[in-house]
């Protein structure tokens, strides 16, 4: 059994979220629903289980094969923890929401669970917030779902990203025009997948197909770049599906244009390692220096028909795990503030008690010593704590007392004062 636990005592691929960073990944929460508010989007709460015989409908066998599934003693069912909410998200509209009027604009969060191989390191437990806009078939929605993970992106404090555009239609384009049975083609996405051209040639080697296709797959791992690849791709793929494919792409960057995020593309039409469900545009957004996803999104325009209540659809997820690591590797990761630690030097609470509201209604952290101590060992648990500010109550509070001691934790410095002093230092915040 220790083969599969962690050091600290939990399993392989979870970790516990200590103060520093769970105050971080709640403030990415917040900044990604809120700008997802802020372009129309409603809040969602989908639940941590599912019936897994549901939930199936809406995964593929890659998702299928990595969920968690157990036994439900009273249903007598199978249970499901998701892998994934966004076919969580299709149950809820096609169940819940069905008759409404379109289109659903849906924003959420929540924790998933994943199996993964344990060498690889990756965590089973990841932390996603996403959207999902059901019920609109353009490139218009796909280019606003892009320019919102810009925004995101920014919002988080991330300057140097990339979004890596790809069309599933493209490549599937070039595989059916060429023949090959679906063996040697998975043999194909897995070495297009590595940019491997090697190993591209010598399946085209063994298994021949018209010269026309050959020359069309044989350029799929060197189709990554700007957005110039676009051009490169329309001048040499004949196919109709993957020609309609690129001018899909086409419009979704001419859209992308007037929202002034083309400095943040790049295309990659060898890429097809989106989720089952995807049938059109996918995205991908990276930092310099990791190969870890950030974000991935695109279009799934057959997912909602898997539960009875078909309708087009695109959206996107981010690891806020991944965000994070990403932040702290540009910028490190500081230490969550707090305001004030109440210290009270007398056997009377209730001014304590006072003051402690009052300051939180004016919108301050405020946290009581209640552990009996000395006023420097609570300064110093103070410091190491966080905390910006020590309030020491001495008196009763006397409308012209200053029973009130202020000390900056860092500082050390001190200033005695009245309450009313007190309410002009630390004014209201809303």
């Amino acid at each position: 059994m220790k083969a599969y636990q962690s050091d600290n005592g939990l399993p392989r691929g979870v970790s516990d979220c200590l103060p520093a960073r769970a105050a971080a990944l709640s403030a990415l929460e917040r900044h990604l629903l809120r700008i997802a508010e802020s372009w129309g989007f409603q809040r969602i709460v989908p639940p941590s289980l599912e019936f897994e015989d549901v939930l199936v409908q809406g995964m593929g066998e890659g998702l299928r094969g990595r969920s968690f599934r157990f036994d439900d003693w009273q249903s007598g069912r199978l249970l499901a923890i998701p892998p994934d909410i966004t076919p969580q998200v299709a149950r809820i509209v096609a169940t819940r929401l069905k008759g409404w009027p379109l289109p659903h604009r849906l924003c959420y969060s929540g924790r998933v669970l994943r199996h993964t191989e344990l060498q690889t390191g990756r965590s089973r437990e990841i932390l996603q917030a996403g959207v999902e806009l059901i019920g609109l078939e353009s490139p218009e929605a796909d280019a606003e779902m892009i320019a919102m993970t810009v925004e995101v992106m920014q919002a988080a404090g991330l300057r140097e990203f990339k979004i890596a555009l790809g069309q599933t239609a493209f490549c599937r384009g070039v595989f059916e025009a060429s023949g090959l049975a679906e063996g040697p083609r998975a043999e194909l996405r897995e070495a297009i997948s590595r940019k491997d051209t090697a190993h591209v040639a010598d399946i085209l080697h063994r298994y021949p197909v018209p010269p026309a296709s050959q020359r069309e797959i044989a350029l799929l791992p060197r189709l990554f770049g700007g957005i110039e690849v676009v051009a490169t791709a329309e001048a040499a793929v004949s196919n109709p599906t993957s020609r309609q494919a690129l001018a899909n792409i086409r419009e979704v960057l001419d859209i992308l244009d007037l929202h002034d995020v083309t400095g943040y593309l790049t295309v990659d039409l060898g890429e097809i390692r989106g989720l089952d469900y995807h049938t059109g545009l996918t995205f991908e957004g990276f930092v310099p220096g990791s190969g870890e996803s950030l974000f991935s999104g695109g279009r799934y325009d057959d997912l909602m028909a898997r539960f009875g209540t078909p309708a087009p659809a695109t959206g996107f997820t981010f690891n806020l795990q991944n965000v994070l690591q990403a932040l702290e590797r540009q910028k490190g990761l500081t230490e969550p503030r707090r305001d004030i630690l109440l210290f009270n030097r007398c056997e009377e609470r209730r001014h304590a008690l006072d003051i402690a509201r009052h300051l939180r209604q004016r919108g301050y952290s405020v946290a009581r010593d209640i552990i009996r101590r000395d006023q420097p060992a609570s300064l110093e648990y103070a410091q190491q704590n966080g905390i910006e500010w020590m309030v020491v109550v001495a008196g009763d509070g006397g409308v012209q007392e200053k029973a009130l001691t202020v000390i900056g934790t860092v500082s050390r410095q001190e200033r005695q004062m009245t309450q009313q002093e007190l309410w002009a230092l630390f004014p209201a915040r809303h």
